[in-house]
């Protein structure tokens, strides 16, 4: 069940330093930028810079990364509420990224928030080495192995090749991105039968990666479909 706390934290003025330090390429998975300046991918790298910042609690927003009580963490959900008597504050649903537990915060109105440093690197998957997975730096050749027990139900949208986002928080990796789009293979499906197009209905189907998803009843066996993996839903024929 979701605790429930009234943070505060110094009222400093908002700030935000760029750091180009590198972090280290054999790692573990332990489990929106916000900020004037640009983000880019080094051309060298593959690594995007890395932006220590401070921001106020009237800017929280979904996607934002804050730091609170020595953890970085993800906001989920956030309402502004301004009371008839009393200060304002924003109330929020925030998620753990190295523990995944999730919890709600309430914070003043007004008071300075630290922004996580979370910084990001585009990795290619590779391979599965037994119970870890191997990530590449197409740059580098550097790789970077996550534990399959630490990813969650990420792994079944995976396939070799894919470019991902992955998610350091001092020099660890917490977390990984999806491509929000990828293109799998149909593997295994009940047949599609004649005027299954005009008559709409679903059925599951089984992709290359093992990942069950509800397709049309016109998909057949070896068709490539593209799926959202934020959703897992069906979007359409490749």
């Amino acid at each position: 069940m979701a605790g429930r706390a009234i943070f505060a934290v110094s009222s400093s003025p908002s700030f935000c330093v760029l750091s180009s330090s590198a972090s280290s390429s054999s790692l573990s998975l332990s489990s929106p930028y916000r900020s004037a300046l640009p983000l880019r991918k080094s051309p060298r790298t593959n690594k995007f810079p890395r932006i220590y910042c401070s921001l106020s609690a009237n800017d929280i927003k979904a996607g934002t990364n804050i730091e609170v009580d020595g953890a970085p963490w993800r906001v989920l959900e956030f309402l502004h509420v301004k009371p008839g008597k009393g200060a304002a504050f924003v109330r929020t649903k925030i998620r753990n990224y190295v523990n995944g537990s999730t919890v709600e915060r309430t914070f003043r109105a007004g008071i300075s928030v630290e922004e996580a440093s979370i910084s990001k690197e585009t990795k290619q998957f590779t391979y599965k080495d037994g119970s870890q997975f191997v990530f590449m730096d197409l740059t580098t050749y550097e790789e970077t192995r996550l534990n399959e027990s630490d990813m969650g139900e990420k792994t079944k949208w995976l396939k070799e090749g894919m470019e991902c986002i992955l998610l350091y928080w001092k020099d660890k990796v917490i977390d990984f991105d999806l491509p929000i789009t990828v293109k799998l293979k149909i593997v295994d499906v009940d047949p599609g039968l004649r005027g299954d197009t005009a008559q709409g209905g679903s059925k599951p189907a089984t992709l290359e990666t093992g990942a069950i998803v509800t397709v049309p009843l016109f998909i057949n066996v070896g068709e490539e479909i593209f799926v959202d993996t934020r959703t897992g839903a069906y979007m359409n024929r490749a």
